[in-house]
């Protein structure tokens, strides 16, 4: 059966982390009382560095991150003048790309073939 995942207070991981950075053995810190992986002992403590006692999640679901602002009619016309010029460039390259391969099957066709070792090259030779 497996185990439930244990849910601990902001304030309890504070608190376990106060005593790690105080110079307490982790190991030790984990094994009593608190029964707690050395692992997420070290998570804790990297998120708390990073970021403070905020970047520790607590009891219960995040809060909702804000929703942004609509953008405003410049930024959708700046987005617009950016979407034709991609789609303008899009259409260069596929010219240039039949382009290229229209003059790849031309020259793929001139060639003759070779029919083994001994025969003459596909190319005639550049000397006379």
């Amino acid at each position: 059966m497996p185990k439930k995942a244990r849910i601990f207070s902001r304030e309890f991981k504070v608190s376990v982390i106060r005593r790690m950075l105080a110079g307490e053995n982790v190991s030790a810190i984990a094994r009593e009382q608190l029964r707690v992986r050395r692992k997420d002992l070290y998570v804790w403590r990297d998120r708390f560095r990073a970021g403070g006692a905020e970047a520790l999640r607590g009891r219960g679901r995040p809060p909702k991150r804000l929703a942004t602002a609509p953008p405003s009619a410049a930024d959708v016309a700046v987005a617009q003048r950016r979407i034709v010029e991609l789609e303008r460039k899009i259409g260069q390259q596929q010219l240039e790309l039949d382009f290229f391969q229209r003059a790849l099957r031309q020259v793929s066709g001139q060639r003759r073939p070779s029919d083994g070792s001994g025969a003459m090259p596909s190319t005639r030779s550049s000397k006379r």
